[in-house]
């Protein structure tokens, strides 16, 4: 049966515009984004077969462009569709820190970095520098590994700070697993790239670890 036959505050458009996207589930999100489905199939059964194909919506929305264009259903097209919202999205997260608010609005800073870094397959190391007012000067993406590991230099993140003329330093990094825990090579990370910082009288504000639940933080745990 076709979406445009069904009950109207059961389409998920309608449903939307009435009860906010927060009210849908992840398929009839999906289902907009793909608005047809196919012969036999409404776009939310096409949704709800990606989902169960791929994983979850994270599975599909990180998928690269031959896995993602060999469902059927999807193409091509869609690709880069998704890839223009998905970049939307992080620019507009970017914005938010651009604006200064990466201090005082820590939540911007988590949304930001896990936008930025949870979707590698492999490691990467990021840094967010600031200046003495705290607020963003760049962001970079400084080191990238294997899925196991990145090999951090903290005289490079010396050197970039010194560049960017940073008076602090918010440094970040994922984990391909999807747990966030902070290993004991994170915390030596943290402690001599904070000692190195400290000779040029640049503060290291918190590392992050990104994972698929929520950032963990070493200032918080007590590391910094």
């Amino acid at each position: 049966m076709s979406i445009r036959s069904w009950p109207s505050e059961e389409r998920p458009r309608e449903r939307l515009l009435e009860r906010g996207p927060q009210a849908l589930s992840d398929a009839e999100l999906l289902a907009i984004f793909l608005r047809t489905g196919r012969h036999g199939a409404s776009a939310v059964d096409l949704a709800r077969e990606l989902l169960s194909a791929c994983g979850g919506l994270r599975g599909l929305l990180e998928a690269d462009r031959a896995a993602f264009a060999a469902h059927r259903g999807l193409g091509d097209a869609k690709y880069a569709q998704l890839q223009a919202v998905l970049e939307m999205g992080r620019r507009h997260l970017r914005e938010d820190l651009a604006r200064g608010e990466a201090l005082t609005s820590p939540a911007a800073t988590r949304r930001y970095l896990v936008a930025q870094l949870r979707h590698h397959p492999q490691e990467v190391f990021a840094c967010i520098f600031l200046d003495s007012r705290h607020r963003v000067v760049r962001f970079e993406e400084l080191f990238r590994g294997t899925i196991d590991g990145a090999s951090v230099h903290p005289r490079e993140i010396v050197r970039r700070a010194l560049e960017q003329n940073a008076a602090a330093v918010i440094a970040a990094h994922n984990h391909p697993s999807g747990v966030a825990e902070p290993s004991a090579a994170d915390e030596a990370l943290t402690h001599r790239l904070r000692e190195a910082l400290g000779l040029v009288e640049v503060r290291l504000l918190d590392h992050f670890v990104i994972g698929d639940g929520e950032p963990v933080s070493l200032a918080e745990r007590g590391v910094l």
